[in-house]
Order: C-alpha cells, then structure tokens, then sequence
C-alpha cells in the first residue's frame, strides 16, 4: 500500500456542474449561481467587464462532504484551475479555508495530435505513478489506453453525464474502486 491516499482528480463543468441539463430544469438537490472568474472574463477581450455576461453554474452543496467522506486525496483537474478553489469548493460545501491542489493547463491546453483529451497526458504527468480516479465529462476510450500505456499505477478514468453530474452511483463506484486499492488483512491482523 502506498503511503499516501489515491487522488481523485475533479472537473468542474460536466461532474460538479452539470451544464447539459435542460437551461431551464435545474437539477434537484443543485443551486444556481451566477459568476464572472477572471479566466471567464479574460475569454471576453476587449469586452467591458460590466457587459460581460456571468456563467450559470449548478451546484449542488451536499458534494463536498459526499468528496470528503470518500478516501482520496482532492486535487482540481478543470480549466477552472485556481479559480474552482475561490468559486466552486466552498459553494459545495468543501472548507473555504483549505484550498484543493490544482492541476494547472495554463498555455498546454491544446489539442493533441494522438486524439486524447487535452487534458490526459498532463494528468498522468501530475499523478506521477500514484494510484488516482479521475471524473470528467471529456473521457474516452483514447485517453484510457493512453493512461494504460504512460502510467505505471492504478486509475480510473470514470466518465460523468454532463446533464445529471455525480450521482449516488458514482460516489458508490469511487468508494469501492478505492476500497479495491487496499491490501485486506488476514484474520491474524497480517497484511499478506
């Protein structure tokens, strides 16, 4: 076993934010919020900050204690980067005063020529052989293989339905894929 938890590596819009759902059925249990991050608005050149028009997130703010109930290490994996910190965790129901990690893109967010996400490779870069469980709406078959061949560690690329975001199911399928992780102990209190 390693020393160190899994991480489970968190998008915003898709999982946390389901953005695909009908524009005028907000899902239940799910809040609106309207927003202007700067990343939001750096998107709007030369457009007035005041004419810029907010996103509409949904958040539903039994998440992050679901998130803290389950045993990974939290990072961020979202283009929200630094900004899910100060918008989404707390509006969650994560601490506002402790800070996820981040996996920054930042210039490296470009579509690559092997057909994987452009997120992947700099996922496994991040994770850096450490077992980890990633939700995203973005996933394909592409990016597990590429995960299969350039990481040396356990992971689970897990697929979230933009339109429902994380359900019971995935909380359920998370807990056990990290269970799984764990070297059960013998009835003598020896790990085999």
């Amino acid at each position: 076993m390693t020393a160190h938890k899994p991480l489970l590596l968190l998008d915003v819009d898709g999982p946390l934010n389901p953005f695909a759902a009908k524009p005028h059925r907000r899902p239940e249990g799910y809040s609106t919020h309207r927003m202007k991050p700067d990343t939001w608005i750096a998107q709007h050149v030369g457009v007035p900050e005041r004419l810029v028009k907010p996103l509409r997130v949904w958040l539903n703010p039994s998440h992050g204690a679901a998130l803290q109930e389950l045993p990974f290490e939290l990072v961020w994996a979202t283009t929200w980067e630094h900004d899910a910190n100060e918008w989404i965790g707390w509006r969650i129901g994560l601490p506002r005063e402790e800070n996820l990690p981040v996996i920054e893109f930042g210039s490296q967010f470009v579509q690559r020529s092997d057909g994987t996400y452009v997120k992947t490779w700099r996922v496994v870069e991040y994770a850096a052989g450490r077992p980890f469980a990633w939700v995203d709406d973005q996933i394909g078959d592409i990016d597990r293989e590429y995960v299969a061949k350039h990481h040396d560690g356990p992971a689970l690329l897990h697929w979230i339905d933009p339109a429902r975001g994380l359900t019971a199911d995935d909380f359920a399928l998370l807990a056990d894929w990290a269970a799984a992780l764990t070297p059960k102990e013998d009835t003598d209190g020896h790990r085999p």
